[in-house]
């Protein structure tokens, strides 16, 4: 259990000598204060473009914001906050395997499966603290300004796209397992994803795809029930859970 917590602890005093954690923090906060500026500017914005756009025969009308505007603005941002962390953190293992380090931590009683562990336990509180920072700022300022109240199944809508974040970083550990170098990990993290987003253009095959879970703004709305969400939780879940089991066996026959 000591090589485990010492480990895990070197993983985090790295994420933070390294300026990953500061750069993830730094990036989640921005986005948490850009949705609701962005909302407030809008009308702001448009008055201001409305002689060019009245040029062109357009007409600007009186645009009418609210927490609604400002949470939509959040699903927007936030996969763009994900694509960061998973080039941030593409080199979960490769930079082991370049360096020897894991070969050292090894040769100290850490079994190749608490290895997988920890980075994965790393990533899964990077994603959930930086996730949640995100979220409380958002909201913070929307209750300030507006009135959360008016959004339908808010937390909800932020549980299922954190979930798809949780997805995703199965799929990281499972690549940077797999692969000697972080730009494969993100293409074929990337590509996986594309590949589900295209499975889901299917109708039949929709309702199990991981990537609607991005889909937050139709529970937002009230368009779509929780209820149509739970098989891809499901899927998402079990297809997590043997990323993860499968970068096991991976790790123990890898040559270090």
């Amino acid at each position: 259990m000591k090589p485990l917590l010492a480990f895990m602890k070197k993983e985090y005093l790295e994420a933070a000598r390294t300026g990953k954690l500061l750069i993830l923090i730094l990036l989640f906060v921005l986005f948490g204060i850009m949705n609701p500026a962005v909302a407030k500017l809008t009308p702001w914005m448009m008055e201001m473009l409305s002689d060019t756009i009245a040029e062109s025969g357009l007409i600007v009308t009186n645009i009418q914001v609210d927490a609604m505007s400002s949470w939509t603005q959040f699903f927007k941002n936030i996969p763009m906050a994900l694509i960061a962390f998973v080039l941030i953190f593409s080199d979960l293992f490769t930079k082991e395997y370049k360096s020897g380090t894991l070969l050292l931590v090894l040769t100290k009683g850490l079994s190749r499966y608490e290895v997988v562990f920890a980075k994965t336990l790393l990533l899964l509180s990077l994603w959930t603290f930086c996730y949640g920072i995100c979220f409380a700022i958002t909201y913070g300022y929307n209750a300030y300004f507006w009135d959360n109240g008016i959004v339908n199944n808010l937390f909800s809508s932020a549980a299922i796209w954190w979930l798809f974040g949780i997805w995703v970083i199965c799929l990281i550990v499972l690549f940077s397992s797999l692969l000697q170098n972080n730009t494969g990990v993100s293409l074929c993290t990337g590509g996986t994803v594309l590949l589900a987003y295209l499975l889901s253009l299917i109708p039949k095959v929709k309702v199990y795809s991981p990537t609607i879970l991005m889909d937050a703004n139709s529970l937002l709305i009230g368009a779509e029930s929780v209820d149509a969400y739970i098989k891809a939780v499901i899927i998402a879940a079990i297809s997590g859970v043997i990323c993860i089991a499968g970068s096991v066996p991976v790790m123990n026959k890898k040559q270090l």
